[in-house]
């Protein structure tokens, strides 16, 4: 079964000087406001396409790796993911950095880096991301 998820922005104004809201429609889990500053200069209290992003990529990982550990016998007890997504203005966005800490029972760090590399490709969000580099820093805690 296809699942289509949906967001909308609202925008106002010019690009340096408008600003607007981001909404989570399908989930109605909020609505976020959205400025040219934020995403160029990061401003708090506002946020980006770049940040939206990066919830997309750590969570969609999270399932992932969880899978794929749970599928070998090693279900994990907690996963903690930061995807952090660079972008340059005038280039765009250039990477994105999964930073990941993991508490799981029974395997060596060398046997955890083999699933969370595996993870990486297999992510849906990480293939739609094929374009912009993606590095990742995986251990166990």
């Amino acid at each position: 079964m296809a699942v289509t998820s949906e967001a909308t922005t609202l925008w106002f104004g010019s690009l340096l000087e408008g600003s607007g809201t981001t909404s989570l429609d399908s989930s109605d889990a909020g609505e976020f406001p959205v400025t040219w500053a934020a995403r160029s200069e990061g401003v708090a209290g506002r946020t980006n396409p770049e940040e939206l992003l990066g919830a997309a990529h750590s969570a969609c990982y999270s399932m992932a790796l969880s899978n794929a550990l749970s599928k070998a016998g090693h279900a994990p007890e907690s996963l903690q993911v930061t995807a952090a997504v660079t972008f340059v203005p005038g280039e765009g966005i250039t990477g994105s950095h999964l930073l990941v800490s993991a508490k799981v029972p029974g395997l060596t760090a060398e046997q955890f880096q083999g699933f969370a590399e595996d993870a990486k490709t297999g992510c849906p969000v990480s293939q739609a991301l094929a374009g912009v580099a993606i590095t990742l820093e995986a251990s166990l805690a």
